[in-house]
């Protein structure tokens, strides 16, 4: 009896001697070899788990992480290296990179046309579907694709978008699709004439890979359009999310790889939303600046055409081909002639750049705080960052809806009539809204708008560019019953659109690029506005806030059709952030 109690002692002395050495005793701070120490600050301590402690639970931690326990149970386990970030280094493929494969022969136009057939039959497989071109023809793609072969087979290039893969905004006229306009009833014959763009493109030998995706007759910011013809398009970025609209399948074609340049058009926001969401590059001219010839007259004073695309320079390079006037287009004919001037400048000296904080700050909080990240770098550059007001911006944004709108009822007043019952149930809503504007309150709207384009022109004589965060959200979520009946969501068009009325009211030009993501991983955008006709300053800009943004993170959906597409499609995430 004696011997198991001294056994039992001696077990629960050992155990306590165990206790305290592995719980009680502090064990840090003595000298630890060198190798050690590196290990340990190799480790991601950034990634470590590190909640929020105080009191009694710090006091405990503390005690814990100081023990034979904490440091060779605890601490490493909190220190366990972390699943390795997205491969560094990922970049889209640009306009640049498609013209020095086809010149040092490494690929062909047809090469590439062919992986862009079989990413766009591969997108219309997947769960859900991309979306992004709703018309396409593989002899016509294979057509364009070989004869730019055959140009570069002879050294004979017609210009840097020779055998470039390009889609256009169904809004817009290419031959030989239906020019539907994301409708079910418009288009019912084949197109027999381009637009000025679609034969300015051709021109230069560009690949046209089809017409993309658009919210119906452009009348919403979200991209939802259920009809039979079109689908939803998906965000590249997150399958679950709108890409933003109206130009929703060009901007959800570019950021996919499908190609490096789309177009759209933009009334409000309508280049520029989806490009932000999307994670790429919009451009919205000034108003006239890109022939609106062979486009659907939606709205004849808000809407400009611009290109999306991966890069800022590529933007710069879509715009000096499509600007210009064209004599089938009045309202551009005495631009003065489109200038690239400076944008290659070493630094921001010199420019003065105007933020409304007021305005500025009507956005999420992780928005405004990358946002205010870009600004200060952009005073780092060398620029002058000044405070600036614009008035009246609430009456901006009403006058703003009251013309587009208005002018949208009046161009689509037969289709009101005979078509109403193949219309969306949103565009019967936003065309039930035009009907209620009067003459007096389109009159009292392009008041306003001449004081607003008065009050700029004061406000652009002491500053070169206005800054704005590119949307007040990021891309929402798509909801299961959006896909059967659409959706009217104004509070969310209310965020989309807040920063995009201003330009698209009194003309000025716009450029959304994008500076970083959420926590949920979705875009971020900044805007640079300028004076009339000044495209330049604005990709003088954005070149020089390109090093800002740490790393373009790789769409969840992404085809590299410079290789083989049906090999390097990312997997989609199934869930809604």
């Amino acid at each position: 009896m004696e011997e198991m109690l001294v056994h039992s002692v001696v077990a629960v002395g050992i155990a306590l001697l165990f206790f305290y050495l592995g719980f009680v005793q502090r064990v840090t701070g003595r000298r630890r070899k060198e190798a050690q120490q590196h290990l340990v600050a190799e480790r991601h301590i950034r990634d470590m788990w590190s909640p929020r402690l105080s009191g009694f639970s710090l006091q405990m931690f503390a005690h814990l992480a100081n023990s034979a326990f904490g440091q060779f149970c605890l601490m490493p386990l909190l220190l366990r290296d972390s699943p390795p970030p997205a491969p560094a280094g990922f970049r889209f493929n640009g306009i640049r990179d498609y013209a020095d494969s086809y010149r040092s022969g490494r690929l062909t136009p047809s090469q590439v046309a062919q992986n862009i057939i079989h990413a766009l039959e591969d997108s219309e497989k997947s769960n859900p579907p991309l979306r992004t071109i709703v018309q396409w023809n593989r002899d016509h793609i294979l057509r364009m694709a070989e004869a730019s072969t055959a140009r570069y087979r002879n050294k004979t290039p017609l210009s840097l978008l020779d055998g470039i893969p390009v889609c256009l905004k169904e809004e817009i006229k290419v031959v030989p699709y239906y020019h539907r306009a994301g409708t079910a009833y418009l288009g019912t014959e084949p197109e027999v004439e381009d637009a000025t763009v679609t034969r300015r493109l051709r021109e230069a030998g560009a690949v046209i890979i089809g017409v993309s995706n658009m919210h119906e007759l452009g009348t919403g910011t979200t991209g939802c359009n259920p009809n039979r013809f079109h689908g939803i398009a998906r965000n590249p970025c997150n399958p679950q999310h709108y890409t933003g609209g109206s130009s929703s399948g060009s901007a959800a074609a570019v950021a996919a790889g499908l190609c490096p340049l789309a177009l759209g058009t933009d009334g409000g926001g309508s280049v520029r939303i989806p490009a932000a969401f999307c994670g790429v590059v919009g451009l919205k001219g000034t108003f006239g600046r890109i022939s609106d010839h062979g486009s659907l007259p939606l709205s004849y004073s808000t809407v400009s055409l611009g290109p999306i695309t991966t890069c800022v320079l590529d933007a710069a390079m879509a715009y000096s081909l499509l600007a210009g006037p064209d004599p089938q287009y009045p309202y551009g004919l005495n631009q003065p002639a489109p200038s690239l001037d400076r944008i290659f400048s070493p630094d921001l000296k010199g420019l003065t750049l105007g933020v409304d904080w007021t305005f500025s700050k009507a956005c999420h909080a992780e928005i405004l705080e990358i946002y205010e990240k870009a600004v200060a770098y952009l005073r780092h550059l060398g620029a002058s960052v000044v405070d600036i007001s614009i008035p009246e911006l609430e009456a901006i944004s009403v006058a703003h809806v009251i013309c587009i709108m208005s002018e949208m009822r009046d161009c689509l007043h037969s289709d009101f009539n005979n078509h109403y019952h193949e219309m969306n149930l949103e565009t019967r809503t936003s065309l039930a809204l035009a009907s209620q504007f009067t003459a007096v309150d389109y009159i009292h709207a392009n008041r306003q708008r001449s004081r607003s384009m008065a009050w700029l022109k004061e406000i652009f004589s002491t500053v070169n560019c206005i800054l704005t965060p590119a949307t007040a959200c990021t891309a929402p979520c798509i909801h299961d019953s959006d896909l059967l009946h659409g959706c009217s969501d104004i509070p969310t068009v209310a965020q989309s659109i807040r920063y995009m009325q201003l330009g698209n009211l009194t003309g000025i030009p716009g450029l959304v690029v994008p500076i970083g993501y959420s926590s949920a991983g979705l875009p971020i955008g900044l805007q640079v506005m300028a004076k009339w006709w000044d495209e330049a300053v604005l990709f003088r800009v954005r070149l020089k806030l390109e090093p800002f943004q740490a790393g373009t993170r790789k769409p969840k959906i992404f085809y590299d059709v410079q290789t083989s597409a049906r090999d390097v499609k990312s997997s989609p995430s199934h869930s809604c952030a």
